[in-house]
């Protein structure tokens, strides 16, 4: 195995691939990357047994053949080398000569037969998504996905093409979030899967603002993200999702209007005086086009408001400063719609354009009148 690569397009690949690479793991091969070659090209997968990345790069191929190095150390390895074209020669015992001007090394590495061959991904439906719009979609629910390994299907985010749309919609018992978009293709037959929000996240970093299409492959057990040279392989999770249409309440008794930065601004203002050791929720005082926001804890207390366009008549409800905070900063508009009906009722956030591209749902925490 012989080939010459730019450094810069090398360690690109590297750092794609690794993130799916086990940190620590019994099987030792998970621990490295798995180089193969193609007629000008690197194949490089990255593989933990739940998610696996496989990206392609260019290169000069002399000899080709596959191997399994380090990920950690190849990818501290070629991040020191000088700029310019890196030479990667490997014998018949596994020894790879890595060179890049004055620059020499040799590590070994292992046979790709130990490595475990990613799940095949019998395509039997395909979705085709703008990147930036799925990156988008992604980022602004996936804040929302539970960690609770009780309910593991609330662990991923529900992907839902109905109408010629599609829904993104996470949950974690105290929050909702969705976001729903129009895709080009009306032509995608009906379907839903849910993807666990660990590929999710490695989607997100890895997709661009571009225009260009991400295709989404379903398979029976598996879905693949195909992002340019890039493929996220992962498992699909089973069990039965949330009904979250039930869960979202069609209306609330009280309706106001507000800017969504100058939210964020009073929440966060408020927030200095609650961390990890001195919790307490924020109190939220909806009257007549104002909305006055406190909080009060062994640190201190604090007091903000800011204009709204409606009337809560005095309704008070308490909420987690962290989860609003969260809904709020993923909301993709500046103007937005909530809805209220009691202390122990959800707070519905809307568009205040009475479209339907995204709804957060936030649960109150109860609050007592020594918490003002």
């Amino acid at each position: 195995m012989n080939f010459n690569c730019e450094k810069t397009v090398l360690l690109n690949g590297i750092v794609t691939a690794s993130r799916t690479v086990a940190a620590k793991s019994t099987i030792p091969a998970l621990e490295g990357l798995l180089i193969e070659t193609e007629e000008d090209c690197l194949i490089l997968t990255g593989y933990n047994l739940k998610t696996g990345i496989r990206t392609k790069v260019p290169a000069d191929v002399r000899e080709g053949g596959k191997i399994i190095i380090n990920a950690r150390l190849l990818a501290e390895i070629v991040r020191k080398m000088a700029e310019g074209s890196i030479n990667f020669s490997v014998d018949g015992s596994f020894l790879v000569k890595i060179s890049c001007s004055a620059s020499y090394f040799e590590i070994m590495g292992s046979s790709a037969d130990n490595f475990p061959e990613l799940p095949a991904v019998d395509a039997m439906n395909s979705i085709g998504v703008p990147e930036g719009k799925l990156k988008e979609m992604i980022s602004q629910t996936l804040f929302a996905v539970s960690t609770n390994e009780t309910r593991p299907v609330h662990t991923g985010s529900l992907f839902e093409v109905e109408n010629g749309e599609l829904t993104v919609v996470s949950v974690d018992g105290f929050r909702l979030a969705l976001r729903r978009e129009k895709i080009s293709d009306e032509s995608v037959s009906e379907n839903s899967f849910v993807v666990p929000g660990s590929a999710l996240s490695e989607v997100e970093k890895i997709a661009s603002d571009s225009e260009e299409t991400v295709t989404i492959s379903l398979g029976s057990r598996h879905i693949m993200f195909s992002i340019g040279d890039t493929e996220v392989i992962s498992r699909r999770l089973e069990g039965e999702f949330l009904d979250y249409r039930k869960s979202i309440p069609s209306q609330g008794k009280y309706t106001v209007f507000a800017d969504r930065k100058l939210l964020i601004d009073v929440f966060e203002r408020v927030s200095l005086v609650i961390n990890e050791k001195y919790k307490s929720p924020v109190r939220c005082c909806f009257g007549n086009k104002i909305l006055k926001v406190s909080s009060a804890t062994a640190l201190g207390k604090a007091n903000d408001e800011c204009g709204v366009d409606g009337d809560g008549e005095g309704l008070e409800i308490g909420f987690n400063n962290r989860y609003m905070l969260d809904a709020l900063r993923a909301v993709p508009s500046d103007e937005i719609k909530i809805q209220i009906s009691s202390g122990v009722s959800p707070c519905v956030i809307l568009p205040a354009d009475d479209s339907d591209s995204f709804v957060y749902l936030v649960l109150p925490v109860r609050i007592k009148a020594e918490d003002a």
